[in-house]
C-alpha cells in the first residue's frame, strides 16, 4: 500500500468512526415561527447578556426593537448573578483555586402575553487557579472566563428556547395536547 492509499484509508476510517462514538453536529436553531420581533429586557440596561442575546437574535433574522413595540414578544432577563467561591487553599490559608458561577433567570412571552418559555434558571460555572503571588494574571483569567460564560449563557438561553419550541412542535405533531400556559401579568416598573 502506498502512502496516499494508507492516508485515504485512515481518513475514511476516522470519518466512519466519528459518528460511532456518538458525536453529531447540532441542528440549526429553531425559534417559533411567529417570533418575528423580540424585545430583550433586562434589569440592567447595560447587561452584557441582554446585548449578546440581541445580537444573536438579529443574526438569526429576528427584528429586535430598541424601544416599546406593541405586539413584539418579550425575552425578559429577570436576574443575573455572579459568584466566586474558593475551592482550595494553600498552607497559609490563602485561596488558590476558585469556582466562578453565573446564573440567569429568564422567560419568553409572546406578543399577546402568552408564555412561550416559562421562567427558568440556567447556571454555568468554571473553575480556575488564582495564585496569590500573580494577582494580575489571575484577574485576567477571571475576566476571560467571565466573557466566556456570558457568551455561553446567551447560547444556553437560545438553546433552551429552541428546545421548548421543538418539544411543543413534536407534541403537536404527535397529537398530544400542548398545555396552554396562561398569560403572564407584566410586573410594575418598580418591581423586578
Amino acid at each position: 500500500m502506498t502512502r496516499s492509499h494508507l492516508r485515504t484509508f485512515v481518513l475514511a476510517l476516522l470519518v466512519l468512526a466519528l459518528p460511532a462514538c456518538g458525536f453529531h453536529l447540532r441542528d440549526a436553531l429553531s425559534l417559533p415561527a411567529d417570533l418575528d420581533r423580540v424585545r430583550v429586557i433586562a434589569q440592567d440596561p447595560y447587561s452584557a447578556l441582554a446585548q449578546s442575546l440581541s445580537r444573536s437574535l438579529e443574526r438569526a433574522g429576528i427584528e429586535v426593537p430598541a424601544g416599546d413595540s406593541p405586539g413584539a414578544s418579550v425575552l425578559r432577563i429577570h436576574s443575573e448573578q455572579w459568584e466566586s467561591q474558593p475551592l482550595s487553599v494553600d498552607q497559609f490559608g490563602r485561596a488558590q483555586e476558585y469556582t466562578l458561577r453565573y446564573a440567569s433567570v429568564f422567560s419568553l412571552v409572546d406578543g399577546e402575553g402568552g408564555t412561550l418559555v416559562p421562567q427558568q434558571v440556567i447556571e454555568l460555572s468554571r473553575d480556575y487557579v488564582s495564585l496569590p503571588q500573580d494577582s494580575t494574571g489571575s484577574e485576567s483569567e477571571r475576566e476571560l472566563l467571565s466573557r466566556e460564560l456570558q457568551r455561553e449563557m446567551a447560547s444556553a438561553v437560545l438553546r433552551r428556547i429552541d428546545s421548548v419550541t421543538r418539544s411543543r412542535a413534536a407534541d403537536a405533531a404527535a397529537g398530544i395536547a400542548v398545555p396552554a400556559v396562561p398569560p403572564v401579568a407584566e410586573p410594575d416598573a418598580g418591581t423586578p
